[in-house]
């Protein structure tokens, strides 16, 4: 990110997260940390910072390591429930401080985003209490207990520069004026272009020779990109070229991109989100490449080896064949031949005579003289040419016992064939295999992960759709019970709550319809599953409704109603021995898994991938890891891996009183 590209998006949190509370902190590899910060009525915003690169919200559902380093827990531990008071930008540099309101006192979240990066958590005495990576520098040191120091500035800050104070920039002589901006203020290489480019300057010319004129282009035009800037008259877009591959994510249009492919965002927050989510793709897609082209070229080594070995032995087999038949078609003069060498050693001729003579009647074609070649008398091995193969013969054996051993031989080469054949095969199904896991590993990953869905404002409440599609809520706790009421019941609303003190109270949404006996029902089933009735292990309670005018929060005279609980007047509709039971199930929506609960009627009305629970005391702990792993079973085999990567704390949501048990049925 530039120091633009920060400028905008230490804005654009400012205005977003300001007052937000730490819910929980997560990091997801060595240099990257996600911030869970919570508002009142709003849904959660999910802050990432990768050091060294970038700072913004992301929408997507990053997964999440199951033990959180110590870094992560030493931020844990003195940010968590800490209230977000200021995010902003250290003096034009690309330094992020979120700066963070505890019990403890202020803490500062230092996100450095240039060269490796770091993040430093700074202590209230402005001591270095955590970081990243610690170190030792020529003009600071990043240590735990000492003082925090800032890294010095790589140039003026452009938001404080006069006009008089960028003459200055004729000083650095014969420099390219080009790199002259990036070394005199703090910006970088491509927004020092930019500036030129619409000043009309050439970034070529030295800076001595640069005019008066050409320098009051250049300031005119770097504080109009700093007005559109902090005015947030931005036009932000992800900048492609025409294969689509992504270039660069800027928060205004560019002259220096305006030939390129532009994709508009709403916000900088969601076109970087965008962008950087795209190239940590790519990255993984050229690493597992890497990985798996490595294995490849291997196994295609081992095949190319084969198929050489295999041809060898293929030729090996066909020429010893060949030899033995040659033998036996020859045999009488090849013993012949033989026999006559072996007479004239014995005679106490020399070899080397042996060889002349042999050699004499070769060339003088005398059967069988003919076939001969040459002689090797230390090992007795004499070589024949027939039929133009060319092989030996041992003089210690017969004639007949050669052509056997060459029979032998090509017997074995053949034998060792089959097996290299089958080698070969396996090797070529592990290729082929590669080569399909390498298209699959692919597509998983350049697909990215799924976003966050945007939850209901019913969602925090108890809920489920009926059978017959009507919105039901009811309360969690005093609180939520108190705005229920409050806040969300409406005249047409038809109101429940069990026969039982404890118990929720309950609305069906009725917006001006009639609800049929069968959202009577499991509206009931609902008041009468969350109430005290699941802790106590009852199997069934009465549960009774009535209309929102019957509805007071004023007691009689001397008495006093405690949060959460209320006056109901005049007569009660009751439905008597309503079964506790509670279903938890998995509906795909806006293309994620998303955890569903109510009824099991109503449940099994908009899924079939779910499991029913009663009460029961196992712990809700346990209890959520049994369902999600009986979930993952029934699901359909596509959906299996993200069904059991979902937070058991979801699950947990709709087990009453945080305990029961899975339902005998379900596990037969």
């Amino acid at each position: 990110m530039t120091s633009f590209d920060i400028a905008l998006i230490t804005s654009e949190l400012n205005q977003l997260i300001r007052d937000a509370r730490i819910d929980n902190i997560y990091q997801l590899n060595h240099v990257t940390l996600v911030l869970k910060l919570r508002q009142p009525s709003q849904p959660p915003y999910h802050l990432l910072i990768e050091a060294g690169k970038r700072v913004h919200l992301t929408s997507y559902a990053l997964k999440k390591p199951q033990r959180p380093p110590a870094f992560c827990m030493a931020l844990r531990k003195h940010l968590r429930n800490g209230r977000v008071i200021e995010v902003e930008q250290h003096e034009f540099e690309r330094i992020v401080i979120i700066r963070v309101s505890t019990g403890e006192g202020e803490f500062q979240l230092v996100s450095e985003l240039f060269g490796e990066g770091n993040i430093i958590l700074v202590s209230p005495q402005n001591e270095v209490l955590h970081a990243l990576t610690y170190r030792r520098m020529r003009d600071r040191n990043i240590l735990r207990g000492e003082v925090f120091r800032q890294a010095p500035p790589r140039g003026k800050n452009p938001k404080r520069l006069s006009q008089q104070e960028l003459d200055k920039i004729r000083g650095l002589g014969r420099l390219e004026t080009v790199r002259g901006l990036t070394k005199f203020l703090s910006i970088g290489g491509l927004y020092a272009e930019e500036i030129l480019l619409r000043a009309k300057v050439d970034k070529n010319v030295p800076c001595e020779s640069l005019r008066e004129q050409e320098i009051d282009r250049i300031f005119v035009h770097l504080r109009r990109i700093l007005s559109l800037i902090a005015a947030g008259e931005t036009e932000p877009r992800i900048i492609t070229d025409d294969n689509d591959n992504r270039i660069d994510v800027v928060p205004i249009p560019l002259e220096k991109y305006a030939h390129l492919k532009q994709k508009v965002y709403k916000t900088f927050e969601e076109a970087v989100d965008e962008y950087y989510m795209g190239m940590v793709l790519k990255e993984k897609q050229v690493e597992a490449d890497k990985g798996a082209g490595r294995e490849l070229e291997k196994q295609q080594r081992i095949l190319q080896s084969q198929q050489k070995a295999l041809e060898d032995l293929g030729q090996r087999a066909e020429r010893n064949r060949k030899i033995g038949d040659a033998i036996f078609a020859h045999l009488g003069e090849l013993q012949h031949l033989v026999q006559k060498i072996m007479d004239e050693k014995k005679r106490g001729k020399p070899w080397k005579q042996i060889v002349s003579d042999m050699e004499e009647e070769r060339d003088a074609r005398r059967v069988p003289a003919v076939y001969f070649h040459s002689l090797e008398p230390r090992r007795l091995i004499l070589n024949v040419s027939v039929e133009g193969l060319l092989f030996s013969l041992n003089l210690r054996h017969s004639v007949q016992a050669d052509a056997s051993r060459y029979y032998t031989s090509a017997k074995k080469a053949a034998k060792k064939l089959k097996g290299a054949e089958k080698a070969m095969r396996d090797v070529e199904a592990k290729i082929s295999e590669l080569q399909r896991e390498r298209v699959e590993q692919a597509r998983e990953i350049t697909k990215p992960p799924p976003k966050r869905r945007k939850k209901a404002w019913y969602e925090k409440f108890r809920w489920f759709r009926s059978s017959d599609g009507f919105l039901v809520i009811g309360g969690r706790d005093a609180t939520t019970n108190e705005i229920l009421i409050k806040k969300h019941m409406e005249p047409q609303d038809i109101v429940f709550h069990a026969d039982i003190p404890g118990a929720p109270f309950v609305l069906i949404k009725t917006e001006g319809k009639t609800p049929s006996q069968q959202t009577i029902g499991e509206s009931a089933q609902l008041a009468a599953s969350y109430s005290r009735a699941w802790r106590e292990m009852l199997g069934a309670v009465d549960v009774y409704w009535f209309s929102p005018e019957q509805v007071s929060k004023s007691p009689p005279s001397g008495q006093h109603l405690k949060k959460g609980a209320f006056m109901i007047r005049g007569s009660k509709n009751y439905v008597r021995n309503v079964p506790l039971r509670v279903a938890v199930g998995v509906e795909i929506k806006e293309e994620q898994p998303m955890i569903i609960g109510g009824p099991v009627d109503a449940v099994s009305k908009q899924t079939s991938t779910y499991v029913e629970i009663i009460p029961g005391k196992q712990s809700s702990g346990g209890l959520a890891k049994q369902i999600r792993k009986l979930l993952a079973k029934k699901a359909p085999k596509a959906l299996e891996k993200r069904v059991q990567e979902i937070p058991l704390e979801e699950i947990q949501k709709f087990i009453p009183s945080g305990r029961g048990t899975v339902s005998p049925g379900v596990l037969n």
